[in-house]
């Protein structure tokens, strides 16, 4: 855990958060902000900043992560009519909170190209 990561502290339950599923490893959560009518956040309690520091002792912990954003559509009520999961990389790629998440998104069309 990371004292400042905003998402270390939602995992560790020391800022609320409206959970949705919760094990040892995966938090996930509905986004303060939402960017459609489901939107969920999916992160690994382990504190990594991004995609890019996954390590080869991660990749099981990812293919989770990715599990459990398809059981949380299905629990939704989403995954038949489709939705969208999407990971930001830096900056420009438009992360703003340091900590690996997926944003899973769904209840509505999702257009293209994003952003």
């Amino acid at each position: 855990m990371a004292a400042e990561c905003l998402f270390c502290r939602i995992a560790e339950g020391t800022i609320p958060a409206t959970t949705v599923y919760s094990n040892d490893e995966i938090v996930a959560f509905r986004d303060v902000n939402p960017q459609a009518p489901t939107h969920i956040l999916v992160i690994p309690r382990k504190h990594i900043a991004s995609i890019l520091e996954l390590d080869p002792a991660d990749e099981a912990l990812a293919g989770r992560l990715l599990r459990t954003a398809a059981a949380i559509a299905r629990a939704e009520k989403i995954a038949d009519r489709g939705f969208r999961l999407v990971l930001n990389c830096n900056r420009e790629g438009g992360q703003t909170v340091f900590h690996l998440h997926v944003h899973l998104v769904g209840g509505r069309v999702m257009s293209w190209p994003p952003g």
